[in-house]
């Protein structure tokens, strides 16, 4: 378990992180290639990758939207607004 918390830990590992990240995300966009999309309901249902495009746009935009909120309406404080 040690070696676990030392791979996510040290910064040594920090290529070989990144290089197993990008190879599982290649695996499974690859993996999509080979799912059948007889039966979608609209057209870029059919596109392979699309989930995660959608989704990492999507949480990009939730990101910007949030911190737009939270710096126009007066939701996010100076860190001494107390004193």
């Amino acid at each position: 378990m040690g070696w676990l918390v030392n791979f996510f830990g040290q910064r040594r590992y920090k290529k070989l992180r990144w290089r197993l990240l990008v190879a599982a995300l290649a695996l499974l966009l690859a993996a999509d290639f080979m799912v059948p999309r007889h039966h979608s309901e609209h057209f870029w249902d059919a596109i392979p990758g699309w989930g995660a495009v959608f989704g990492f746009a999507s949480c990009v935009a939730i990101i910007f939207v949030s911190k737009f909120i939270g710096h126009s309406g007066g939701i996010m404080r100076d860190e001494d607004y107390y004193d």
